[in-house]
């Protein structure tokens, strides 16, 4: 902003040709942005940053009459305690429930994610009454979800779409017509540009695009994992909310030494703790997951049931395996050998990262909040705030899951080549199958009398 403010005082203004005036000019710095000088690099200055908003306390009335005996520090413990085992049942529920509903949620919670960041810049300049910002702040969510769920159908509903002639002009279309809608969009941004509001305009326009990078692109890699198997999307949500709720415990009992300044609660106890609590636990609970089909076997759509099916041979990721411990280990423990299953080994690896990586997310999250002088993103759940300030760890934790899978873990998918080659022409099917064929023989994989039929 600083930057911007000098360009604007060096009388190089691109805006220049339309004669703005001094008054004009003027005019921008009371719309909430200071002038030259005004105001320090951390934004603290009270014209460039909105008041926090009064916090409200939703906390259930039977939760308040229980605990009102108790300091504010021991009921604020109790009340994330009881409302964290909550949603961990809730979220088992919704996984017993089965992966179509998993997807709803986590487009539920996008949305509520999205939310709460847009009310936050609307909060911060809903006085000047920006043109449309909120109704094109919605309309680019619905943009951006259907390329992103267009794209999914296109690959994992390629029996579907084969069956039904409006999907497949849909599919075939699909980039062009996202494309299409998104340029609507702009243009409608364009248009609703104002005199005097240009700067704040951009502002909003940028902080929607910000947005929708950090939740909707995200929430749609949340769904990329979870049709690789049901586990690379248990394993890692579940070890980020072991490693919150461990830091925040170690923290609490045993934290004496600050670890940012972004987040004066956190500690070095916490930090620490959660790190070993989480390792363990991923690992115990990798174990426990790999022993089912239910969890470990991809994601597909049955044609035939029109269910999604989770039935298949485990990978040998998933088939225990024999492993020789190093020789220091085998002398602490009296061992030589160790069966494990490899996807424990993985998980030491995500759990690693959710512990120091990912509570980064976090202090991102914190220091965005403190640029905006609010506690929370919102006050959806009593001891905790908004979805996002639960969310904040996990949306980070999926890039680097969907990473680790392209990197480390994905190999040739032959359901995804056979959907792509379902939508192909009967033509280029045919040139398709003579040239497999034609490999198949040179290979001795068929017989000649075969090949002649």
């Amino acid at each position: 902003m600083t930057e911007l403010r000098r360009r604007g005082a060096g009388g190089g203004d691109p805006d220049s040709a339309e004669n703005i005036s001094d008054k004009e000019a003027d005019g921008e710095d009371r719309l909430g942005l200071p002038s030259e000088g005004e105001g320090d690099l951390e934004g603290d200055s009270k014209a460039d940053t909105p008041d926090a908003p009064p916090s409200t306390d939703n906390t259930p009335q039977c939760l308040n009459k229980a605990l009102e005996g108790l300091s504010s520090r021991w009921k604020n413990w109790w009340i994330r305690g009881i409302l964290s085992l909550t949603m961990i049942v809730g979220f088992f529920l919704i996984i017993y429930l089965g992966p179509i509903m998993l997807i709803f949620v986590v487009m539920g919670v996008q949305i509520k994610c999205f939310q709460e960041i847009i009310t936050i810049g609307y909060r911060v300049y809903h006085s000047y009454h920006l043109p449309w910002f909120r109704t094109l702040s919605w309309y680019f969510l619905i943009c951006v979800n259907y390329f992103f769920y267009g794209e999914t159908v296109a690959d994992y509903f390629g029996a579907l779409v084969q069956r039904e002639e409006p999907l497949q002009f849909l599919v075939r279309y699909h980039r062009f017509i996202s494309f299409a809608l998104y340029l609507a969009g702009f243009c409608m941004f364009v248009l609703s540009l104002v005199k005097k509001h240009y700067r704040l305009q951009f502002y909003m326009f940028a902080w929607t695009h910000v947005t929708l990078l950090i939740v909707v692109t995200q929430s749609h890699l949340v769904i990329q994992n979870l049709f690789e198997g049901m586990i690379w999307f248990i394993v890692p949500i579940s070890i980020v909310i072991c490693n919150d709720i461990m830091a925040y415990l170690f923290g609490f009992f045993f934290g004496r030494t600050p670890l940012i300044k972004l987040s004066p609660k956190k500690t070095w106890e916490g930090f620490i703790g959660g790190f070993f609590s989480t390792v363990v636990f991923g690992f115990i609970f990798a174990y426990l997951l790999s022993q089912y089909q239910y969890f470990v076997c991809p994601v597909e759509y049955n044609s035939e049931t029109n269910r999604f099916a989770v039935e298949c041979e485990p990978s040998d990721l998933f088939v225990m395996q024999e492993y020789t411990l190093p020789a220091m280990a085998q002398n602490i423990l009296r061992w030589k050998t160790v069966n494990l299953y490899p996807f424990q080994i993985h998980s030491i690896a995500l759990s690693s990262f959710a512990s120091l990586i990912g509570p980064f997310g976090g202090f991102f999250a914190s220091g965005f909040k403190r640029a905006f002088k609010i506690k929370d993103f919102a006050d959806t759940i009593p001891g905790h705030g908004g979805i996002m300030d639960r969310f904040d760890c996990q949306y980070l934790m999926a890039t680097f899951v969907h990473v680790y899978i392209a990197s480390f873990i994905r190999g040739p998918n032959p359901s995804k080549v056979l959907q792509q080659l379902l939508v192909l022409q009967p033509e280029q099917q045919l040139n398709i199958f003579n040239t497999l064929r034609n490999h198949l023989r040179e290979k001795g994989m068929l017989p000649p009398a075969v090949l002649e039929q």
